[in-house]
C-alpha cells in the first residue's frame, strides 16, 4: 500500500543540511584515520596512552582529532531530532540552524586538531552552541503549536 506524505516547502533545504552533517561525520573520521596512521596508533586502541602523548606530538593531534569526531556523534542524535521537529512548523529555521551547527563544528574540529585543545571553541563552539540553542527553541516551539493543535 503506497502512502504519500506532506512536507512543508522548504524541506529540501533541511534534508541538504541533515546530508551535510554526514558529510561532516564522514570528513572527521577521515582525518581521524590520518591522524592514527600518522600516530602510529593500532586498533583497537581507541585514544593514545598518556606515554605515547608524552613522547608524540602526533599522537596528542590523534586524540583531538578522535575526541573531536567522538564529541560530534555525542551530539548528533540531538541535533538530527531537533532539527527535524523544528522543521515541522519551521522548515528553514531549521535548515539554516542545522547548517549552521555544520559550519560550526568544522571550526571547531580544524581548531581541535591543531593539537591545542582550547582551539576548538575560539570560534567553532561557539557558532555551534547559539545554533543548537536554536534547534533548541525550535523544537520546543515546533512541539508547543502541535500539541495546542490537536487539542
Amino acid at each position: 500500500m503506497a502512502a504519500t506524505i506532506t512536507v512543508p516547502e522548504g524541506w529540501a533545504w533541511v534534508a541538504a543540511a541533515l546530508l551535510s552533517a554526514q558529510f561532516l561525520l564522514s570528513g572527521q573520521a577521515f582525518i581521524v584515520g590520518r591522524r592514527r596512521q600518522t600516530a602510529g596508533i593500532e586498533y583497537p586502541q581507541l585514544y593514545a596512552e598518556k606515554a605515547q602523548v608524552e613522547a608524540s606530538k602526533d599522537a596528542k593531534i590523534f586524540n583531538c582529532a578522535q575526541r573531536a569526531h567522538q564529541n560530534t556523534l555525542e551530539f548528533i542524535p540531538v541535533v538530527y531530532s531537533s532539527t527535524l521537529l523544528t522543521a515541522v512548523c519551521y522548515p528553514n529555521f531549521a535548515a539554516a540552524a542545522c547548517g549552521t551547527w555544520v559550519f560550526g563544528r568544522i571550526l571547531y574540529t580544524r581548531g581541535y586538531i591543531t593539537g591545542d585543545p582550547a582551539k576548538r571553541n575560539s570560534q567553532g563552539g561557539f557558532i555551534g552552541s547559539i545554533a543548537q540553542i536554536g534547534l533548541l527553541i525550535g523544537s520546543i516551539t515546533s512541539v508547543f503549536k502541535l500539541m495546542q493543535a490537536s487539542l
